[in-house]
Formats: structure tokens, sequence, C-alpha cells
């Protein structure tokens, strides 16, 4: 037995390898391999790092991964990106310039890493730097006319900046700042701190806590000053069939001045406009208006106030009946039979408008460019000369079209029942 063995050995091996190449060349064939990137970018993951260093260079927060695997783990992979990590492995690193490579795990078998995008990264470790600044505070702008700023507060007067050394070093200074923009309350806000170096430029990659600071400043108006509503005054009436849609006025709030102080106080808290004349008005209304002010009383700033007085068409609707319907686009040789001989149409628009609406206004049509021999049903088409006009219905919508063979293209119309 032991000697038919030893004979037959190297058929035997032969054999074996020829069922692993076949079992190999079945597994590919239903499972065939793909070589292709990983559908999203992997996040970049950094381990190890010293707590007491900073990276100091620009590192992508992504990395592009090629795969080779076969089509069965590919939708493993797709449906959770998560199993394939991108690891920059900062242990045992001191300060100072380093390149390393990256680490690619993929838990998914079997997979062939075939290209990383960086696959090599340079960076610089460099120590954790702290300093302390006063907060200077830049006012932009002033208050409203007649209004005056009170003794700002700030909370807190310091901010800590921490980073790399080098990056802290560049810090000349921390502000804030507070727009005024014709400010009339009292200013209590957050604002957001910049770090700036020696040029005014900010400075990155630095942390700012806090990175807000609490402002507090108080606005209060001078003597003799007084901020007063608009009210628009009207006269007349605008035109037959139109309608006031609004009236808006700019600014809608004025400062007022006296030397008096007593006379500003005294007023009721608005002022009217000079008469603004609406009679037989039948469009939108732009002008300006002197205010109606006591003696004594002054506006600051321009004297007059911009008015918009909206005035439009009221709308309505019409219905003309028995509107004739006009056959085109017969084709020659042919005889069409139309019904029903008329149509009523519904249509809608501004009210002085439709008033005008005569027959000749409107025209009614059915085109039969391209029917054949038969009965067809055909949408009526409306067209009304005056623009501001909209066809809201047709009544019936569809017109039903006998056509015939004749010797001379005539057009006959069954009149309605």
């Amino acid at each position: 037995m032991l000697r038919w063995i030893s004979e037959n050995f190297r058929t035997f091996l032969w054999a074996l390898a020829l069922a692993i190449a076949v079992w190999i060349a079945a597994v590919t064939g239903a499972d065939p391999d793909r070589t292709r990137l990983l559908s999203k970018p992997v996040p970049l993951q950094i381990i190890g790092q010293d707590p007491s260093l900073i990276i100091n260079s620009g590192l992508p927060k992504e990395v592009t991964i090629s795969l080779r695997a076969p089509t069965s783990v590919w939708r493993i992979l797709d449906d959770n990106p998560s199993l394939v990590r991108a690891v920059l492995d900062l242990s045992g690193l001191s300060s100072g310039e380093h390149t390393a490579n990256l680490q690619i795990q993929v838990n998914a078998r079997p997979v062939q890493i075939i290209s990383v995008t960086p696959a090599t990264l340079e960076f610089s470790l460099e120590e954790i730097a702290t300093r302390s600044l006063s907060v200077d505070v830049t006012l932009t702008g002033e208050a409203a006319v007649g209004y005056q700023i009170g003794k700002m507060t700030i909370e807190p007067l310091k901010v800590l900046v921490a980073g790399a050394q080098s990056q802290v070093q560049k810090v000349a200074r921390v502000r804030i700042i507070v727009r005024l923009d014709g400010v009339r309350e009292n200013i209590d806000r957050t604002i957001k701190v910049e770090a700036l170096d020696s040029s005014g430029q900010p400075v990155e990659n630095i942390k700012v806590s806090p990175d807000s600071i609490r402002v507090s400043l108080p606005v209060s108006q001078q003597g003799g000053y007084r901020d007063v509503a608009v009210k628009v005054v009207t006269t007349g009436r605008v035109a037959s069939g139109y309608r006031l849609t609004d009236i808006s006025v700019f600014p809608p709030i004025v400062t007022v001045f006296a030397a008096d102080p007593d006379l500003v106080s005294s007023l009721p808290g608005v002022v009217e406009t000079a008469p603004l004349d609406l009679q037989n008005a039948e469009d939108t209304i732009n002008t300006r208006l002197m205010l109606n002010l006591p003696e004594g009383v002054s506006i600051v700033g321009d004297q007059t106030v911009a008015i918009q007085a909206g005035v439009s068409a009221i709308e309505s609707s019409v219905t003309l009946a028995d509107e004739k319907v006009e056959v085109i686009g017969l084709g020659s040789g042919l005889t069409a039979v139309v019904s029903p001989l008329t149509v009523d149409v519904i249509a809608s628009g501004p009210l002085p408008l439709l008033d005008t609406l005569t027959r000749q206004d409107v025209r009614v049509t059915v085109d039969l460019t391209g029917l054949d021999v038969g009965t067809h049903q055909v949408t009526p088409k409306v067209e009304i000369l005056l623009s501001k006009a909209v066809v809201e219905s047709i009544l019936p919508n569809t017109i039903e079209v006998v056509i015939s063979k004749g010797g001379v293209p005539t057009i006959s119309i069954t009149p309605t029942p």
C-alpha cells in the first residue's frame, strides 16, 4: 500500500493543485475582484500625541484610499465606511519636524491596499504655550443723532490665548469691535474676541478662552431731543374702480429737537405730514412731504419724509356669453361641422378694464391644423386683446368638430340647442 502511494504521490499533488485552481476560478468567477477608490474619503485619526505638544502645520482632515477586493467585500465597505481607518501614530515623538507614514486599517477580508493619498505626512510638533492678555475695545460708527453713550463695561477684562509657542508669540493684542451704527438703545451683547498680530492680521490656530466678551454700554437721549412716529395725513379718494392698498413712510420715526425740552415732551408721540392728495389716483404715488411741527420744534436731518401710497385696480370677473367660435387651419377640400356654435368665456382683471371689454376684444378659435376626416374633440383657444385681462374658464371647454371631404372647403356650424 505504501509502495502504491509512493509511486502515485506526484499524481496526487497534481490532482490537488488542479482542484485548488478549479475552486479558486469558481470562487473568483462568482465574486470577482474590483479595484477602485472608496466612495468617501477616510477621516484622519491621530493617536499617541503627547498632551504637552501641539501640531503646528496643516494636516489633511481626510485621505483618499484605493482598494482591491471582491464585490461582496465592497458591498460591506460601502455600507459600513467606518470599517476603514487612516491612523497617524505620534507615539514617542518629541517637538520638532517629523515625517510619518499613515497606517491603514481595514476590518474586512480579503482586501489589498492599492494606494493612499497622501501616504506620507510631514508635520511639526511644538510645545503648547499660553499667555494672558487684556482685551482692547474698538468702537465703530456713532449713536443716533441726539443720543449719547455712557461708560462701557466688559466682562472678563482679560483672556487666555493658547497654542503652538511660535503662534502664541505672534499675538500682539486681542480685541473686540463694538458697532454703534445709529444705536438708540442700551447695548448688552456678547462679542467674539479676535487675536491679532503686530500688523493687525488674525493669528491662525490659536485658541482664545473665553472666546467671547460680554459688553454693556448705556445709551441715553440728550435733553431737547425726542423720537416720534410719523403719521401720514390723506385727502380725497382714489378713482372709481381702484383701491388704496397701503401707505408707507420712510423713515417711520424721526428725531425732533427744541431748545426748550418741555416743547418736545409735550408732543403726543406722533407728528403729521402735510396732506397727501389721493383724489382720482389710478397708480401708485411716490412723493416727499413736509412735517407739521409746532413752532420752536425742528426735525433733525432731512426736513421731508418719503411717502409711497399703493393704488391698484379692484380685481373682478365678467362672463362673456355666446362668443362665436371661429374655425382655423381646416385642410383643403374638407368641410367642418362644429358644435356648439358659441361658448361662454369667464374673464378676470382690473374692474375699470373689464368695464371697457367688448366682443371685438375677444376671439374664440378651434385650430384644425393636421386633423383629417372624422369626429374630433378640440379645445378652443381664447384671445383677449386687453393685456391685463385673464381667461379663467371656457364653457364648454371642448368643441366637437366633424370633418368630412367636400369639393370646396366650407365650414358648417350646428347651433347650440
